[in-house]
Parts: C-alpha cells; sequence; structure tokens
C-alpha cells in the first residue's frame, strides 16, 4: 500500500506500521502495528490522502456521527474496479438508506432470527459429534463455514445443493471487499467473474420467487414494501450480497477466533465449562479481543472538528476498528481475553464490531445466535481443545480470518 503520505524509501517506524498493519505477512497478528499507529496519535496519515483512524474514541465518534458518511466507500477503496461491486443500503445514507434497511428490516425481524435457536443448536450439535468422533479436524471446515453458511442459505431459500456455489462467489468477493490496490490481477478477476455469478445466480432466485412465492428470505424481500414501493432488482441484489457475505464470511471468522482464543486461554475455556452462561458475554468479548472485520471507512459531509484536527467535506478517514477493540484507554487490560468482561452491570465500553449509529450491522442478532450456539455446544460437550499448527491467515484485510485450524478435541 502506497500513497503521497506514505513514504516507502526510508520509512519511518510509523510509515513501516501503517504498511504491515494491512501486510499479508502480518495478518496472523497485526496488533503490535496497531499499537504503533494508536501511540502515533488520534489520526495516522494513510493512502490516498485518508487518514487512519486507530483510536477507540475517535473511532466511535466518528462511526456514531451521521456527519460521516459511508457511501464513498467503493470509490475509496475500489475506484479503478472493471466491476461495479452491487451495492446495498450499507452503502447509502438517508433518504435511501432509510428506504432500503426499513424494506429490509420487515423481512430480516428478530422474530425470524429468533426462530433459528433450535436449528442453530441441532445443526452445531451434529457437526460436533461429527468431529468428536474424527479427534482431529479443521474446525473452519468442520464447523466455521457450515453454521453460517448453511443458516442464511436456509434463510435465504438458497437450495442445498447450491450452498458449495454461494461459499465459493462469497469467498471472491470478500476478498475483493479489500482496496483494489492490494489485489492481485488475478484476484480482481476473479472478483469480476465471482459479481456476475452472485447476479445471475442471485437474480435467477428472486424472478422464481417472483413467480412462485415461498416462506423465505427472498421471498419476503420481493414483496416488502414501504409507501408503496419496493426493492428495485439492483437493490435486491445488493441488498442480498451484503446478507450473504456479511452474513457469512464475517461469521466464519467470528467463530474461528473465538474458538482459537479459547484454546490459546485455557483459564477462559475452563471458565466457560465450568459456566455455560458465559456464552453471551464470551461473545462480545470475542468481537472485542479478535473481530472479523477490521477496518471500515467514512467522508466527512461537512466540516467536521475532531480531537483537535477539523475535516473539510470530502475529507475521508479508514476507522481502524481492530485497533480501537485493543485501545487502553477504552479497554483496560485490552491484550486480555477475559470472557467475564461483559458480564451484566460491568459497564465496558462497547466494541464496535457490529458498528454504530445508521449503519449498525442489521445482522448483528443472527451472528449473536450462531456464535452462542457454537460456544454453548464446546463448553457442555468438549472436555480439550489443543492446537495442531499455527493456522495460516488469508491475505484480506478487511474481512480478517484464517484459512485453516487444525485442532484436536476430546468429549466430556
Amino acid at each position: 500500500m502506497t500513497s503521497d503520505h506514505v513514504a516507502v524509501d526510508d520509512p519511518t517506524p510509523v510509515q513501516i506500521a501503517v504498511l504491515e498493519s494491512v501486510a499479508p505477512h502480518c495478518r496472523h497478528d497485526p496488533y503490535p502495528s496497531y499499537e504503533t499507529l494508536r501511540a502515533a496519535g488520534p489520526f495516522v496519515p494513510g493512502p490516498r490522502e485518508t487518514h487512519l483512524v486507530p483510536r477507540h474514541a475517535q473511532a466511535q465518534a466518528i462511526l456514531s456521527d451521521p456527519r460521516w458518511s459511508h457511501a464513498e466507500e467503493p470509490e475509496l477503496l475500489h475506484g479503478d474496479s472493471e466491476v461495479e461491486l452491487p451495492g446495498s443500503f450499507l452503502w447509502m445514507e438517508p433518504p435511501d438508506h432509510t428506504r432500503l434497511r426499513g424494506l429490509v428490516g420487515k423481512a430480516f425481524t428478530a422474530r425470524t432470527v429468533a426462530g433459528l435457536h433450535e436449528r442453530a443448536d441441532r445443526l452445531v450439535d451434529g457437526l460436533l459429534t461429527a468431529m468428536l468422533a474424527e479427534g482431529e479436524t479443521d474446525v473452519l471446515e468442520a464447523l466455521a463455514y457450515p453454521v453460517p453458511l448453511t443458516l442464511i442459505c436456509e434463510l435465504l431459500g438458497v437450495p442445498a445443493e447450491a450452498h458449495a456455489h454461494v461459499r465459493e462467489i462469497s469467498a471472491h468477493i470478500a476478498r475483493g471487499l479489500d482496496p483494489d490496490t492490494l489485489l492481485s490481477p488475478e484476484e480482481l478477476a476473479a472478483r469480476t467473474e465471482a459479481v456476475h455469478a452472485f447476479d445471475a445466480f442471485f437474480g435467477d432466485l428472486v424472478a422464481q420467487r417472483r413467480a412462485d412465492p415461498r416462506d423465505d428470505l427472498i421471498t419476503a424481500l420481493v414483496h416488502a414494501e414501504e409507501a408503496g414501493v419496493r426493492l428495485t432488482r439492483t437493490e435486491l441484489i445488493g441488498t442480498l450480497l451484503i446478507l450473504v457475505v456479511a452474513g457469512h464470511e464475517t461469521t466464519v471468522n467470528l467463530i474461528g477466533n473465538g474458538l482459537l482464543a479459547l484454546i490459546r486461554h485455557p483459564d477462559q475455556f475452563r471458565r466457560l465449562r465450568e459456566d455455560p452462561a458465559l456464552c453471551g458475554p464470551a461473545v462480545d468479548e470475542v468481537l472485542r479481543y479478535d473481530p472479523p472485520v477490521h477496518l471500515t471507512t467514512r467522508t466527512a459531509r461537512h466540516e467536521i472538528e475532531l480531537a483537535g484536527k477539523t475535516f473539510a467535506p470530502g475529507d475521508a478517514v479508514i476507522v481502524l476498528i481492530g485497533s480501537a477493540a485493543r485501545d487502553p484507554e477504552a479497554f483496560p487490560e485490552a491484550d486480555r481475553f477475559d470472557i467475564g468482561r461483559y458480564l451484566p452491570g460491568k459497564r465496558p465500553e462497547r466494541h464496535l464490531s457490529f458498528g454504530l449509529g445508521l449503519h449498525y450491522c442489521l445482522g448483528a442478532p443472527l451472528a449473536r445466535l450462531e456464535m452462542q450456539a457454537v460456544l454453548r455446544a464446546v463448553a457442555t460437550r468438549v472436555e480439550r481443545m489443543h492446537l495442531l499448527a499455527e493456522p495460516p491467515y488469508r491475505p484480506n484485510v478487511v474481512v480478517r480470518g484464517m484459512s485453516e485450524l487444525r485442532i484436536s478435541l476430546e468429549g466430556r
């Protein structure tokens, strides 16, 4: 990653930290780089005339302030792309954002998600039974991928035989969410092909549901209406892309990161086994300690003063969610994994993994449900977990996670 701000001929420690915060060889542990960036100040010069936001206070202020827009992210990260990533309300501002989020909210209700509790528990239980019988396994393949992929596909109404196809195309799109300057020509081409494949596949499903409605989320989205206006085809495809990628790829990383944290902190795993009621607070601590999404962008819509700096309209920032999560000014002993940190009554700072304000993650209840199902099953059925090898990481910067997590496990 290069920029007008970041020199590479004779880089300073801060410039090195900027580069290493996105470097593939640092994906396994970007947190030391984040520490250097936080020490440098509330705003650090970044690529393409942006500023990085590494501290929690400023990150929280920006994400919760509607004067900062998310609509410019495609131009910031993918300005030279040959294919337009299908947009959704994620990259919109009011009034379009309000209309689309309202329409999606009518279909993606809390009641809909709550109805998945039993299905999630059964799914996790069956997968864990197979893992225990095997003894040694890649947790990502055996559990972390199947749980969110199966649930989001079933919720949408994707046929079972197409789940693998959805996984493949969503993986290429998730990689393609990274800045184009960090992607190889092959990865850019794969993203283009995946976007076209996504549009064709889900476009066909949308057409089928218009003609033959069923009891699934795609049908609900097709027929959702606000003041006599329904989602257009483009809006539907963009919304489905966000639901699939955000409702699948991010939760894969959440599950993987959570199980890795428990393996590396046996005292916390023991605590969870002794008190499975900690599963709820543990989800929030995983989201804080090792978040699945590490950055997002915002652009000033007005002149804004924050932490002694004035941003002009059009100025852009890259909010480092992964860095804010380890800010000791916000979280005492920020590098310590503590599944009781978010116990009721403790009142810690909010983590930013689901965002804030207008763009708070609509799928947060589903991600929580899936992760809690995994933690409950592991807490009640697994006695020991051991890491068989240090896990390799995918090069992804925005949606960060492992490519493999091989462990051995024993039942209780």
